[in-house]
């Protein structure tokens, strides 16, 4: 499997994702920075987490403006599989990849703890060795993470299958003493309608082996690595 790592001045995620490509690919990805006006052939881009421009503006606002951001989105306009963790999440929102805005979490802090995940679709590229309605430990690192989308997105997202991941109380329950930053309807990933681009605010790159703490986010970049590799 080929991947690419997007770079933007203040990403702090992207060697935790790169290394996680390659305990599953056992391929390094490529490393792009943002300035860049083309992509190398690739099977899958990440936009990883970080502070990209300090968060002025808006988080994400403009990292979503990059150069690169145009090849990134002609390649998922064809296809290709992008995932955006956190921040990245974040530019894609702005970038028009995914719909709604992350905004201020509902506790105007910075959260950086492990939470529980309900696994909502595991019929996708990304989420396919989960099982549904399996509940998952992801630690979240942000300020802005609270999803927000208008009633008719949200009715979409969610009778399309579109809702990915949402917070839950460790057995599973979902409710709002689980949800860490006020996300509507406890939404932690979403995808766009084609399937090929996930946006979820936790860090699954964070948990892959037992020796970080736990490997809950192991099976998502197992998933795609051996997918891709059969394609």
């Amino acid at each position: 499997m080929k991947s690419c790592v997007i770079i933007f001045p203040g990403s702090n995620c992207d060697r935790d994702v790169a290394v996680a490509l390659q305990a599953s690919s056992g391929s390094a990805p490529q490393m792009v920075w943002h300035g860049e006006t083309e992509l190398p052939k690739c099977d899958l881009i990440v936009l990883p987490g970080g502070f990209s421009h300090g968060d002025y503006l808006r988080s994400g606002a403009m990292a979503a403006r990059a150069p690169i951001m145009r090849a990134v989105a002609a390649r998922a306009n064809a296809g290709t599989p992008v995932l955006g963790l956190c921040n990245g999440f974040q530019i894609m929102t702005e970038a028009g990849l995914l719909p709604g805005a992350l905004m201020r979490n509902a506790g105007l802090k910075f959260i950086c703890r492990d939470v529980f995940l309900k696994v909502e679709n595991s019929d996708t590229l990304f989420t396919r060795l989960y099982q549904r309605g399996q509940v998952v430990r992801i630690p979240i690192s942000h300020h802005d993470g609270n999803y927000f989308a208008d009633a008719a997105t949200l009715d979409r997202l969610e009778s399309t299958g579109r809702v990915a991941f949402r917070y839950c109380t460790a057995d599973g329950v979902v409710n709002a003493a689980a949800n860490p930053n006020g996300s509507l309807n406890n939404i932690a990933g979403i995808l766009n309608e084609a399937g090929n681009v996930l946006g979820m605010m936790p860090h699954p790159e964070r948990l892959i082996a037992k020796e970080l703490g736990g490997s809950d986010g192991r099976p998502m970049f197992d998933a795609l690595a051996s997918l891709l590799q059969n394609a």
